[in-house]
């Protein structure tokens, strides 16, 4: 049962809104701020008033139920609205609860993935570059623009690790389901007995950091300048272009070197500092309002296996919520990782939802 004092927010804010943004005395970030609370209100408004109207509705039925006096048929009548009353109304309240559910702040926030190489040698890379595929395509699919970071190629034409950014609307509130170990198995290229090999890559999805979000003092950098160098070692830059960043406090280094330039390198090395560092702080809090981590289906944390990925048996299964695909090349083609995502955001509201007082 939702408390009518909330319900009754919900609608006085709508009212509000209405009234202020009809005046437009704003800047324009104010007013588009605005503008989408009041979008997001309208989708819940009407929901919100027939569901302060049901014991009201609901009194009005009960009391032609019970008078003896009507004729049988204005009683079945009664009795049917009702219960179809009672079913919308349980149709408003879930609505209203997700409505209410505490909203993460950083999703719709641009975001940064990293993909790295785990366990599993070459395989590893391999799938690296399968897992960067996957995504390429479903930010095609979604609209979302890709920046590449860094990238580390393998002997194997795979990478070690790939580093990129994703820029568009709701980017983390779709991507942070993604972090995590990735587990394959398949037979490598490379193995002439056709055994099954198993591999992993890590994951983590970062909401990009603004300067407001995370205050960075230049003393607690130290900031190393060499030359770049490509896969053996060989030099590719003959000017100290290439940059790495130590966060002196929390030990945190990032280097950078794709660019020709020293000025790119460390734009982009500080981009990613900022965002692990968020990330970090995030983690903290996350770990303090929770003890049970495992029940955070999009908590970000990577640490622990999410996804396993079967080749010879052609399915997917995400292990935090036991559901499984039997369509894998559809699956890394970015085809269906929609039902995937829309099934662990459904479970993870769900748990949400039992939390919610």
């Amino acid at each position: 049962m939702i408390p009518i004092k909330k319900v009754e927010k919900i609608i006085e804010r709508y009212n509000s809104l209405e009234k202020e943004l009809s005046s437009g005395k704003f800047d324009s970030k104010l007013f588009a701020q605005k503008s989408k609370e009041y979008s997001d209100l309208k989708d819940i408004i009407n929901p919100a008033k027939e569901y302060l109207n049901f014991e009201k509705n609901k009194k009005d039925l009960s009391n032609l139920i019970d008078d003896k006096t009507n004729d049988k048929e204005m009683i079945l009548l009664a009795q049917k609205e009702l219960e179809t009353a009672e079913v919308t109304k349980a149709n408003h309240e879930k609505k209203l609860k997700i409505f209410l559910l505490p909203k993460d702040k950083d999703d719709e926030k641009n975001t940064i993935v990293e993909i790295r190489a785990g366990t599993g040698g070459l395989e590893a890379t391999l799938f690296v570059a399968d897992l960067f595929r996957m995504y390429e395509k479903v930010c095609s699919k979604k609209g979302w623009t890709i920046e590449i970071i860094s990238i580390s190629k393998s002997e194997a034409g795979g990478f070690k690790e790939v580093i990129f950014s994703v820029k568009g609307d709701n980017i983390y509130s779709y991507l942070k389901y993604e972090s995590g170990v990735h587990r394959v198995q398949r037979v490598p290229t490379t193995e002439t007995q056709g055994r099954v090999h198993t591999s992993a890559a890590t994951v983590a999805i970062l909401p990009e950091a603004e300067d407001v979000d995370v205050k960075i003092n230049d003393s607690d950098l130290r900031i190393d300048v060499f030359k770049s160098s490509g896969p053996g070692g060989q030099s590719v830059n003959t000017t100290d272009s290439a940059v790495r960043i130590t966060h002196i406090p929390s030990g945190i280094i990032v280097t950078q070197q794709d660019e020709k330039s020293q000025h790119k390198n460390k734009s982009k090395a500080l981009k990613i500092l900022r965002a692990r560092l968020y990330e970090s702080e995030k983690l903290k809090k996350e770990k303090k309002r929770s003890s049970d981590r495992r029940s955070q289906i999009g908590s970000g944390d990577r640490s622990e296996r999410i996804r396993t990925y079967n080749f010879p048996q052609g399915r997917i299964t995400d292990h935090r919520i036991n559901f499984t695909l039997h369509k894998l090349d559809e699956f890394l083609s970015g085809e269906i990782h929609e039902e995937m995502n829309e099934n662990l955001r459904l479970k993870d509201q769900d748990l949400k939802l039992k939390n919610l007082t």
